[in-house]
Parts: structure tokens; sequence; C-alpha cells
């Protein structure tokens, strides 16, 4: 059989992130392709780790900066590597090239972070929503990174298609090197278990380590659940997501009905049990794993334009309410919790968008038909991507000096 080693930023955590989720989406892919996979990573274990004996992957330790990596990837000789977010590429990508150059090169971007960096440091500095950014702005150090290592694999997943639009139209990336797999679903089903008066308060959801979140949290607290609770006093918001510093915990207010409860073993059923999902993200980048999550409990939410970016691009699909005006915003939440026709046509859209944009099936076999096209005509692939090869020729060569620097100096 086939080999694809995965080499990732992270030990994927489905229970934790959409990334773990979305990880172990694309290694079933591979799997149903006909690749074992091996699953490596420098990243310390995981306090929220899978069994990957019963997802049938294999995994390994590597290290930063030294040539023990290479040692192992010449012995495990895979015919395909998948670099997870361009930083893995940077670190390893040279070393996979000098010791398995027939090797598919694949880089899932997760989500674009020069976007996400770009609006993040935007928003640091203004209350307001930003999801156009200027130029001027998105051309930053990390935007260079970011596509010079799109330049340099033969492939890049990209989960967003404001992203792919972004990348082709913005960046000038080739359509040739990139393609759309955003989260994939099987067995579509919305839980409508609980109707609207079974269902109570609020809830809002997200791993904490990850900024936007954590500043969702924020926004929240200072600006959007006051003006809440003033209409609604006996409802309450359940804050859940892995990883709540004591920052967070700190915000913690029964008497105004403002609860962190940090990590979640079943997300599923909180969100089942909820009448409304509360998402003002501010920045951010990618698919928005939550609003997805949403939909599959029959949950109608009210989020930014951030939040509903490559999700509800038709109205007539949204399963939510959008503002980027936090009184709005409020306002939303408020008339979705009271309304409960409203609440309902929401509702009744959970299904059709779930189906029309994230069937499995779809988009399984649309990678795996390219992943198959490429392996047979690399080499041709390879040659009409003059821009990655002239990147390794200059790029990598010095990710790969500063790495044996590195490497040299901590013998010493």
């Amino acid at each position: 059989m086939k080999r694809l080693l995965v080499i990732g930023y992270v030990w994927p955590e489905p229970k934790s992130s959409a990334a773990g989720s979305r990880m172990l989406q694309l290694i079933e892919c591979f799997q149903q392709a006909g690749f074992t996979v091996t699953y490596a990573s420098p990243a310390a274990p995981s306090e929220h780790a899978i069994d990957y004996q019963a997802f049938g992957i294999t995994t390994a330790n590597i290290e930063l900066n030294s040539s023990s990596f290479d040692d192992y990837i010449s012995q495990l000789n895979p015919q395909a590597v998948m670099f997870d977010r361009f930083m893995m590429e940077e670190q390893f990508g040279w070393r996979v090239e000098k010791q398995c150059p027939q090797a598919l090169r694949i880089l899932d971007s997760e989500d674009l972070h020069c976007l996400r960096f770009a609006r993040q440091a935007l928003a640091k500095n203004n209350h307001d929503v930003i999801k156009e950014v200027p130029i001027v702005n998105l051309y930053s150090e990390h935007a260079k990174r970011e596509i010079a290592a799109i330049y340099r694999c033969d492939l890049t997943l990209t989960i967003s298609q404001y992203e792919m639009d972004l990348l082709q139209n913005t960046f000038n990336v080739p359509a040739s090197i990139l393609q759309y797999v955003p989260f994939m679903l099987k067995d579509i089903q919305v839980n409508k278990d609980l109707n609207f008066s079974e269902r109570q308060h609020f809830v809002s959801i997200g791993n904490f380590r990850h900024e936007p979140n954590w500043d969702a949290v924020l926004q929240l607290k200072q600006h959007i659940w006051p003006l809440i609770r003033q209409q609604l006093p006996q409802a309450q918001l359940h804050i859940f997501g892995a990883y709540p510093p004591k920052k967070a915990t700190q915000l913690h207010n029964e008497k105004q009905g403002f609860l962190v409860k940090g990590w979640c073993e079943d997300a599923f059923k909180e969100l089942s049990q909820a009448r409304v999902l509360l998402a003002p993200l501010r920045f951010g980048a990618g698919l928005k794993g939550k609003m997805l999550d949403a939909a599959q409990c029959g949950l109608p939410a009210v989020t930014t334009s951030i939040g509903a970016e490559g999700l509800f691009e038709k109205n007539e699909q949204s399963t939510a309410l959008v503002a980027d005006d936090f009184e709005v915003f409020a306002k939303h939440a408020i008339d979705l919790y009271k309304n409960e026709s409203q609440w309902l046509k929401l509702q009744n859209r959970c299904a059709p968008f779930l189906t029309q944009g994230f069937t499995w099936q779809t988009y399984s076999s649309q990678l795996i038909s390219r992943l198959h096209d490429i392996e047979h005509d690399l080499e041709h692939d390879r040659l009409n991507n003059f821009t990655g090869s002239m990147l390794r020729h200059h790029t990598m060569k010095s990710t790969q000096y500063m790495a044996q620097w590195i490497e040299a100096k901590n013998k010493v």
C-alpha cells in the first residue's frame, strides 16, 4: 500500500477544535484512496488525544531542526506527505524534497493564516468587524511565507471558497495547485428532538487557545450579553471550550447568567439543548466549524460576517442571523430567542444547508480523483509550476541553512 506521512503542527483533537475534526476527515479520505497513514508531530503530547489505533493511524514523534528526521523519512519512504499548516512546510519541506523527491507534497492550509493575522491586527485597534482587508495589511510577512509554501507544494487544500477566490484573484495563485475541500460530513442528520419551548438559554463554543474565540468571549462579556440580559433577565449564556485560561474562568458570573463552563465532553449534546448559538467573531479565517455543528444540532445562530464567511453567501440557505454592529447583534439574539416562527424558519434550513455544501461523498471523491491525477502526471505538473521550483531553489535554501545552523548550535 501507498504511505502518507502527515506532519502535524499539533496532535488532532476533534473534541477540542474543528481543525482536529477536519484533519481526521482528510486522513480518512487518504485511507479511502489506498494510503496507510502515519501522523508525526514535534508538538507536546495532547491532553485530549484520540485513540489513533482505532482510526488506523500510526504515530511518531519528530524533532524540529534535527537531521534525525532525515533518517526517519528516508526509512519510511512515503509516497505522499501532507503538511499541517505552512509552518510545517517551512520546517520540513526541504528535508522531504531532499530525502523523498518523488513524494507528492500537499499543504493543508487549515485557514489562510495571513488573512486571519491581518484581520486580528486591525481588530485590536478597531472595535468593528473587518472582513475586507486593505492590500497594505494583507501583503504581510505572514503572507509572503504562506504563499511561498503554497507554491512549493504540489497541491494545497483550501477549506473556504472565499479563500480560494482570494488566493487566485489577489495573490494570483494558479487554480492548478489548489483544491477546495470544506468540512466533509457523513450521514447528515439534524437533531430536532427538543422543540423551541424545550430548549433553553444561549450557548457559545470554541477552543480558547484560538485567539478569535477568546476575543469573541470578551465581546460577549463587555458589549453583547449586558444588552441581552436587560431584555431577558432569566436567560443564561453557557460558554464551552477546551483549555480555558484563568482570565476566562474569572469572567464566570452566575448572577449575570454568564457561565464559563470550559471543556465539554459532548458538544453536540450541549448544542442540542440550547436555543440560540452566539458567535460574535471580529476576526478569523477559514470555515467556522461551530456553525456546522450548530446546524447539525438544529440550533439557529447569530454571528458576524466573519462567522458567516464561506458558509452563508446566499441568504436563502442561512441558518444564522448576521450582524457586525453589536447592538444589532444583541437585538437579533433577543428576537430569535423569543420568536418561535423565526427560529423554526432558520432551523428548517439546517438540513438543506448541510447537504448542499458539505457532503462527504461529493468532496472526498473530488479530492481522491485530484490526487490520482497529480500522481499520474507529477513531473509535468511540477514543470508547469516554475514559481514553485524557483522558490525551492532560493527560499528553501535559506530555511535549510537556518535549520542546520540551529542544529549545530544545539550540539555545542
